[in-house]
């Protein structure tokens, strides 16, 4: 097998998966990701990212659609793929009673070539709870646990399921160092993530989900670019917004006006931030709170959603 750095170890060529009483999940979906990338699918509920991921673990057959994991069809040759890859669920399972150290090495057991409990369990800042009971960890240290376990087999591909739910801010920060340092060594990552700052923080690339469909792709700064950026500040008690100069001449594509706050929407941003910023130059009018920004992911995203409804309806 080839083992170039760029090699897409996972692609996705009209991916459908459709449910008992006609529910399609997914829609004809395709994505690849390279070897030693971190790719983020991002969605809101219902978007079929759930779906997506489980097709792509093995877990059930696609309806119809291509998959390849590692060049192999990850449900039909299941025993090829699944010892090289690792998966970290949303929520483990684990028995309640045993140990952080028991359930890593029973897990170990199950695992071909698996690597020293203690060094994974360290990895994830779990080294000194192997003596507690998996019911007495907080929900932090359980996403923790879930993580180790799926590194336990060194995997060449990790799916990781909304790892750092309920993790404190530095356990997030710790955690995402570590994905890092997976990609760095050559692993590859699929991540799903309601947070959208892990994903600007950590994906390659991305992509949005939008009812069973893939709404846009690329890097963040691609999705972002078609967004437009903002502008926002308060307006002096005595003016409007007909006194500001011509929307249209500031290359404003849109806006809105709450109380005494204006916001504008740009595409043109450093156009539109000059001109109202020599308008109120010459007007002597101080803009209070202003507020210039490029678009962000979580706009892009809520914009994109935003626009699927309106196509829809």
């Amino acid at each position: 097998m080839n083992t170039d750095e760029h090699e897409h170890v996972i692609e996705v060529t009209g991916l459908r998966r459709v449910y008992g009483g006609g529910f399609e999940a997914v829609r004809g979906i395709g994505f690849s990701v390279a070897r030693g990338e971190i790719f983020a699918l991002l969605g809101t509920n219902g978007a079929g990212k759930t779906s997506t991921v489980e097709l792509l673990e093995g877990l059930a057959p696609p309806t119809d659609g291509r998959i390849r994991v590692l060049g192999h069809d990850p449900y039909a040759e299941r025993a090829v793929v699944r010892p090289r890859t690792g998966v970290m669920l949303q929520e483990g399972g684990f028995p309640s009673e045993l140990t952080v150290g028991e359930t890593a090495r029973m897990w170990a057991s199950c695992v071909s070539g698996a690597r020293p409990p203690l060094e994974v369990l360290e990895l994830v800042g779990l080294a000194r709870r192997t003596g507690v009971r998996v019911k007495q960890l907080s929900g932090g240290e359980r996403r923790r646990l879930d993580l180790a376990l799926a590194l336990l087999g060194d995997p060449e591909v990790l799916f990781l399921d909304e790892p750092t739910t309920g993790l404190d801010a530095q356990g997030r920060r710790d955690t995402w160092e570590l994905v890092q340092s997976l990609r760095d060594r050559g692993t590859t990552v699929l991540l799903t993530t309601h947070y959208l700052e892990e994903a600007e923080e950590l994906a390659d690339r991305l992509a949005i989900l939008h009812e069973g469909r893939i709404a846009a792709t690329g890097t963040t700064a691609e999705v972002t670019a078609g967004q437009p950026s903002r502008i926002s500040f308060r307006l002096p008690d005595s003016y409007h917004l007909g006194d500001l100069p011509p929307l249209d001449a500031l290359g404003v594509c849109g806006h809105e006006v709450d109380g005494r706050v204006v916001r504008l929407w740009t595409r043109e941003l450093q156009r539109a931030a000059t001109g109202l910023l020599v308008w109120a130059d010459a007007a002597r009018v101080e803009l209070h709170g202003l507020d210039v920004r490029s678009a962000s992911l979580e706009e892009a995203f809520l914009g994109i959603a935003r626009e699927e409804k309106e196509r829809v309806a």
